[in-house]
């Protein structure tokens, strides 16, 4: 047995049954043992971003990780992006980067890289294995690292030689630790801050997301009269009918100010205190009121969603949680707004769907729309780095076969990773991208005006905008294997949404506005 073989036993043992790569001549050995080893399915991107983005959005749904096959030091700098949304996300991903035989790297080829510097940027947990006899044992603890809790993405770095010598034995699988307990001293100062007759906030994030969270959170809402928010831009949020339903906090840090003001106690659960994503003239870098006491109900690594329901016994024991009952919104006719398009996309919205948000200006009106559809998830680019959407939904639909996904795409973050249409059509994964086509980085635009104060002049607008010429979205989409319309008006893009949800296999829908 070589490295490789002893590298995707331990792996497939552990429980990684998804290898998303985009490998070169250092990874050969390992591509060869797809072939001999079962249980480990190989979906190639066509591009090191689509490749990281697929693993995230797979963790995000399966709380497990996927490993990801990237060449060399160039390859993991092209995926380094996503890697960082799904660092910041707290996923689980086993990173396998290639590199040259250990006695070429004295000659400095072409592809030489510290590619231990790069890995430590985004990655908790980095090894070199140095022997084949190593690589099992390496893949059982990058496994078990990446898993945590907290996850986190581990990075093991494979040379070619170490690939393909002999001498390699499959790693001992550990069993996933669990998340440690909030102690209870903490659960009492919350319930102490939350029961003081001073307002206080609740803020949600990580697990505290998911459906026994926000039913403890609602109870604590409706017992003490606490605010409750979520994360910005959660990794995975359950919400819509019988959930519990609670804002997000905005993008904008002076509307965060605003949602907060007049709080003296903020409660974390599962996140961090919020800050502002830039500093902006004249406007605080932490929306959090000043003579706000912060508590801290649990960590990264605590079991928090326990912490809340513990939480919710001492402050709200006979109350039950608040539901979002159904909401339908009204009918839509005539050209494409940011409004028709989210009042839409919601009536049209299936059940248990996965969505999948990059649609960056638009997306507050589309989250606001479908907080009364279906019970659904909504996934977020949570580390800010573009170009996630479209590769997140590939992930996303890997890891959930039975589960329809819908891609809300910004045009101009589309193109980051474009490429990864094609894999959803190689994989016949059932994704429909809407794609938001302003023809603009319009986000841009606004933050123009915010940290200047003023509007875009003629040169710095063409830096902006995304014409001159048109991109043709419907013409990429099918050349990479994607069946494709595009939409004018509120009719044309209903009829699209039932065309999609009907016909099996990946769409793309260009819902053109302005």
């Amino acid at each position: 047995m070589n490295g490789a073989r002893s590298l995707i036993r331990t792996l497939v043992e552990a429980g990684v049954e998804v290898c998303f790569a985009n490998p070169g001549t250092s990874e050969m050995h390992f591509v060869s043992a797809l072939d001999e080893i079962a249980g480990m399915r190989g979906v190639l991107g066509l591009f090191e971003g689509v490749v990281t983005g697929a693993a995230d959005g797979y963790a995000r749904m399966t709380d497990r990780p996927a490993a990801t096959l990237l060449h060399c030091g160039p390859g993991l700098s092209n995926g380094l992006a996503n890697l960082h949304n799904a660092s910041r996300a707290g996923v689980p991903i086993v990173n396998v980067v290639g590199d040259h035989a250990i006695y070429h790297k004295r000659l400095n080829a072409p592809l030489e890289t510290d590619i231990d510097a790069l890995a430590r940027t985004v990655s908790g947990w980095v090894r070199r294995s140095y022997r084949p006899q190593d690589v099992g044992a390496d893949a059982a603890d990058a496994v078990a690292a990446a898993q945590g809790p907290p996850g986190q993405i581990a990075t093991l770095i494979l040379p070619a030689n170490v690939s393909w010598e002999d001498g390699g034995v499959p790693g001992s699988v550990r069993t996933r630790r669990p998340a440690a307990r909030v102690p209870d001293a903490q659960v009492a100062a919350a319930a102490t801050a939350l029961t003081s007759g001073e307002p206080a906030v609740l803020m949600l994030g990580g697990m505290a997301q998911r459906e026994r969270g926000l039913r403890a959170a609602s109870r604590i809402a409706v017992a003490t009269g606490a605010q409750v928010s979520t994360q910005t831009h959660p990794a995975r949020l359950q919400r819509g009918v019988g959930l519990p339903a609670f804002d997000r906090l905005p993008y904008f840090v002076e509307d965060a100010v605003a949602q907060l003001t007049g709080n003296r106690h903020m409660i974390l659960a599962g996140t961090a205190a919020p800050v502002a994503f830039f500093a902006y003239p004249d406007l605080p870098g932490s929306p959090t009121p000043q003579d706000c006491a912060v508590h801290e109900l649990g960590a990264p690594g605590q079991d928090i969603v326990e912490a809340l329901e513990h939480l919710a016994d001492r402050v709200a024991p006979d109350t039950a949680p608040l539901l979002q009952a159904p909401t339908a919104p009204g009918p839509r006719a005539g050209a494409l707004t940011t409004g028709a398009i989210a009042d839409l996309v919601a009536a049209h919205l299936p059940e248990d769907a996965i969505v999948v948000d990059e649609a960056v200006t638009a997306g507050v009106a589309l989250a606001a729309a479908s907080v009364g559809a279906p019970p659904h998830d909504w996934l977020c680019v949570t580390g800010g780095a573009i170009g996630y959407g479209i590769p997140t939904a590939v992930g996303a639909a890997v890891a959930c076969p039975g589960r329809p996904v819908i891609n809300l795409q910004a045009d101009g973050s589309a193109l980051y990773t474009i490429q990864a249409l094609w894999t959803q059509a190689r994989e016949n994964l059932d994704v429909t991208t809407v794609l938001l086509n302003n023809h603009s980085y319009a986000i841009l635009e606004v933050e123009m005006n915010r940290v200047l104060a003023r509007s875009p002049g003629d040169k710095s607008r063409d830096l902006l905008s995304l014409t001159d010429p048109d991109i043709d979205f419907v013409k990429i989409a099918n050349g990479l294997g994607v069946a494709a319309t595009r939409a004018t008006t509120a009719e044309e893009l209903a009829g699209a949404l039932r065309f999609a949800a009907a016909e099996p296999g990946p769409h793309l829908i260009e819902a053109a506005y302005s």
